[in-house]
């Protein structure tokens, strides 16, 4: 008994201990999580919103600037057509397709920043040109140009943005309740209007190289879907063999973003549609059309890529195929439904037809023929009116039929030959059966009067045929014998 209470008091320090364990671990990581979330809370208040280097930093990056050098030299010397036999995935300017694409989606995210920053600071001048002007470059431009300026009409937009959003912006701004900006903010608005603009441009610039070598990388895909679209579809599926080997359902929702439509209407928003939608055969497709364009765009451009990932195809033929195609099914999906063609009537034979004769031939026409009523009711009687189902000649007309005779309708109908020979026929097989005496016959006899007698069949009728016979019924209704004369 000593031994177990003492295991049982051993099994229950254990247990103790291991508590104070697992609470130690878990005090020393609310610890750490506190210290982490200290050390975030510090470095967000550190930051310095005021500074336009510490919300963008992006083109002070080692990586930004290796990649733009490198895309500058690729332009000045043109595309490289030597290496076609080395392995796509290991050809430099593959490589750099790839990096330029993660950097042109980099390049779009800064731009949003610096817009957030550029706003904040010019809504104490002009709060309603951010409703006015959305897109964040047009924004900036415009920015760059008012300045401080409070009479619009004195600066030129022309060029900037379109007539009737210039003539908006110059009435908005005459009641515009801000007020100019301090220098010092202003200079900052301004070097962030700058820096947006040299970002679009380094933007366009690594579009215009990805553009220019996407024909000799991916010929196929860039026939169907444009070089800007494949360029993007590859660097989002991480290289053109990844997005060989993906499925033509996945390569339609490459690019497609969760859309927040805060309780509006989901009839016409584009759920599952990436990148293709920015091509442009879904752009002039009509909106019935676009979802079953979007599902066709996706399948070829899939198995363009798989034609491009083997280099099938370098000249970009087959790409050109598949264009084709998707633009003539839905060209004829665009077609109206053909009209319903009115049956014309046969043609009339000149020569009558060979008619079937026999004897099956001549039954069926008996069969059919018509009757005598029906050709008395088909003939008219000179002089004589006919009468008709409803009287004064309206309703259905008896034709001859009441005027000879009694005036009744009813016509006797002699049995025709068909009719004769089925009954003729029935008649036969009714007394085919008789004078032939068989074990089965019966042995009674039934008499007209109410009794039943025993009789010999066999017996009756050699009687019969021995001579003339001659039956007697008594009147108290009893069976006479058989008397032989």
């Amino acid at each position: 008994m000593a031994n177990l209470e003492d295991s049982f008091l051993a099994d229950l320090e254990d247990l103790s201990d291991n508590d104070n364990e697992n609470l130690d671990e878990e005090n020393v990581d609310a610890e750490n999580m506190e210290e982490d979330v200290n050390k975030d809370i510090a470095d967000i208040e550190a930051l310095n919103y005021d500074d336009l280097d510490n919300v963008s930093k992006l083109q002070k990056t080692q990586r930004y600037t290796d990649i733009m050098k490198k895309v500058e030299n690729a332009l000045e010397k043109g595309s490289n057509m030597s290496n076609q036999s080395m392995v796509l995935e290991d050809d430099p300017e593959y490589q750099l397709i790839v990096e330029c694409n993660t950097l042109s989606v980099d390049i779009e995210n800064e731009i949003v920043i610096i817009h957030n920053f550029i706003r904040d600071k010019y809504r104490l001048k002009f709060p309603e040109l951010e409703s006015l002007v959305h897109h964040p470059i047009d924004y900036a431009r415009v920015v760059k140009k008012i300045g401080n300026e409070v009479d619009l009409t004195l600066v030129d937009l022309e060029g900037l943005l379109p007539s009737a959003i210039i003539m908006v912006v110059s009435v908005t701004a005459s009641t515009t309740s801000g007020k100019p900006l301090p220098e010092n903010t202003l200079q900052k608005t301004i070097e962030a209007c700058d820096r947006a603009l040299t970002l679009d441009a380094s933007k366009k610039k690594v579009l215009d190289f990805v553009e220019s070598r996407m024909g000799y990388i991916a010929p196929n895909l860039s026939a169907i879907v444009g070089s800007a679209v494949a360029a993007k579809l590859m660097g989002t599926a991480g290289g053109l063999t990844s997005l060989a080997k993906m499925p033509a359902c996945n390569v339609q929702l490459l690019g497609a973003k969760k859309k927040n439509l805060a309780g509006f209407s989901t009839a016409t928003s584009q759920f599952r549609v990436g990148y293709i939608e920015q091509t442009e055969v879904f752009q002039t497709t009509p909106p019935g059309l676009k979802m079953r364009a979007c599902r066709l765009l996706a399948a070829k451009s899939t198995l363009a890529a798989r034609v491009d990932s083997i280099r099938g195809d370098p000249s970009g033929k087959q790409g050109r195929m598949y264009r084709e195609e998707i633009r003539k099914k839905i060209e004829k999906w665009q077609e109206p439904p053909p009209a319903k063609q009115p049956k014309p009537l046969p043609v009339p034979d000149s020569e009558p037809k060979k008619k079937r004769g026999g004897r099956r031939l001549r039954k069926m026409k008996e069969r059919y023929a018509i009757t005598d009523m029906r050709k008395l009711a088909n003939r008219m009687q000179f002089g004589v009116p006919e009468e008709s189902s409803l009287g004064d000649g309206l309703g259905e007309g008896y034709g001859m039929l009441g005027q000879a005779g009694n005036g009744k309708l009813r016509v006797s109908v002699g049995q025709s030959k068909l009719a004769a020979k089925v009954a003729k026929k029935g008649k036969d097989k009714q007394y085919s059966s008789g004078g032939a005496t068989s074990g089965l016959t019966s042995s009674l006899a039934f008499t007209p009067v109410q009794g039943i007698d025993l009789i010999d069949p066999q017996a009756d009728a050699n009687r019969l045929g021995s001579g003339t016979q001659s039956t007697y019924f008594s009147e108290t209704g009893t069976f006479s014998k058989i008397k032989r004369t």
